[in-house]
């Protein structure tokens, strides 16, 4: 099981980490889109940042995984080919909101122009700059709300702009996810924290949603990327909203190396401590996603245990918090034990699942409606009970192994239709 708060919990995002500024602002990229002029030169009230912007103080050691959707958004291709050219190096994350950048003409020079009004002003490669975008996929990119926001950008940026920044990523999102923790690696006292965005268009694989991370623990980029791929497996991989993949998924993870630990470049203790600091980060921000789903009232947790092995856990897992079924009885706190058997039976493994235990678990109290396979009677008012707090674990042990795993999903509502059908205007 994935241990949740192994290690203290730091205050400061996506600035916890030793030699990151962070700011955000709002320039108006979607009244841009609207009317074809922002007219503001100042956030205004109500106005929601959407803009952020994350320098570090040295060049980092970079890490990143990306969606697999064959459909790309450009802000993708442009950091895949930086990072590449910089050998995993960076130095400045720049993402809007508000608009994805994505199947356009001019996708790809627009967020080149985002890299170079970056390097440009901090006196860095343009190719040392990470770029994403969230938002309408299908539409232009405006750049001149952006270039406007440099300025300011630059203005603002701090080591306690966090809040600012990851305000700045949200689009539908009702709350900022921010999460970070401290830890000791080499002797030194080290910090790992983030920000990530994401409510709906959120499947399997990648990573999902937008998710940016730093840390001052000194560790190579191929060791970043090692631990960086696991964790994604077993966190963000294992989240569903609503079974649509974006295709702007970024997860980027930068190491400032300023905590003076002899630097990672191999297998050891040190990286299991920071690949513990990690999971621990990435899995309470997946956390977060899943509970702040569009339209969702209730944070949906199940845990597969008894597998065969880990990914038969995680595919099982996966297919329970997936099912639309599923998802619209807890939303109905409806006991109904037949719709989590059905996910677990068509989940693509050959594990057989016909013997399994169902648990449903809330701070209300945990009930058994499933035993080896067979619906039980039970009560039914407790269950219910269960099933209306807004936390509720689905607990299935399948009597095959040792392994588990956990997913993270959100109910179906009302409200996820209406939020999406009015999605442009």
């Amino acid at each position: 099981m994935i241990d949740m708060d192994k290690y203290p919990v730091k205050d400061g995002g996506i600035c916890a980490a030793a030699g990151f500024k962070a700011s955000g602002w709002y320039c108006g990229i979607k009244a841009f889109m609207q009317t074809g002029a922002d007219g503001n030169e100042s956030p205004l009230p109500g106005k929601k940042n959407d803009i952020a912007l994350v320098v570090s103080d040295v060049v980092c050691e970079t890490a990143g995984v990306y969606t697999s959707n064959k459909v790309k958004g450009a802000p993708v291709v442009v950091t895949k080919d930086n990072l590449a050219k910089t050998g995993g190096k960076s130095r400045a994350i720049i993402v809007n909101s508000g608009n994805a950048n994505t199947c356009n003409g001019d996708g790809e020079e627009k967020a080149r122009m985002m890299c170079r009004l970056v390097a440009d002003k901090a006196g860095i490669a343009p190719e040392e700059v990470i770029v994403a975008s969230t938002g309408v996929i299908g539409q232009v990119l405006p750049i001149e709300p952006i270039q406007k926001a440099i300025d300011p950008l630059f203005d603002g940026l701090s080591y306690t702009g966090n809040v600012e920044a990851a305000t700045a990523i949200m689009t539908t999102d009702t709350v900022k996810k921010e999460y970070a923790v401290t830890f000791t690696a080499g002797g030194k006292e080290c910090h790992l924290g983030g920000m990530a965005k994401g409510s709906g268009m959120i499947h399997p694989n990648m990573a999902t949603t937008l998710n940016f991370i730093t840390t001052d623990c000194a560790i190579s980029s191929d060791m970043l990327q090692k631990v960086l791929s696991d964790v994604v497996k077993i966190t963000y991989n294992c989240l569903s909203v609503d079974g649509d993949q974006s295709t702007n998924d970024t997860c980027m993870v930068m190491s400032s190396g300023l905590a003076g630990n002899e630097k990672i470049v191999s297998e050891g203790e040190d990286l299991d401590t920071f690949k513990a600091a990690l999971t621990q980060v990435m899995a309470n921000l997946t956390r977060m996603l899943a509970k702040d789903g569009e339209g969702a009232t209730k944070l949906l947790t199940c845990v597969c245990a008894g597998a065969p092995d880990l990914d038969t856990a995680i595919v099982i897992a996966k297919s329970v918090i997936c099912s639309p079924l599923v998802k619209c009885a807890m939303y109905g706190a409806d006991a109904n034990c037949g719709r989590i058997m059905c996910a677990m039976g068509y989940a693509e493994t050959d594990c057989d699942v016909t013997e399994a235990d169902v648990w449903y678990i809330s701070k209300a109290g945990r009930i058994l409606v499933c035993e080896k396979g067979l619906g039980l009677k039970f009560d039914e008012d407790l269950a219910k009970a269960i099933l209306s707090e807004d936390e509720i674990e689905i607990y299935a042990d399948l009597h095959r192994g040792d392994a588990d795993a956990t997913a993270w999903g959100c109910d179906l509502t009302y409200d996820y239709v209406k939020i999406n059908g009015d999605y442009r205007s």
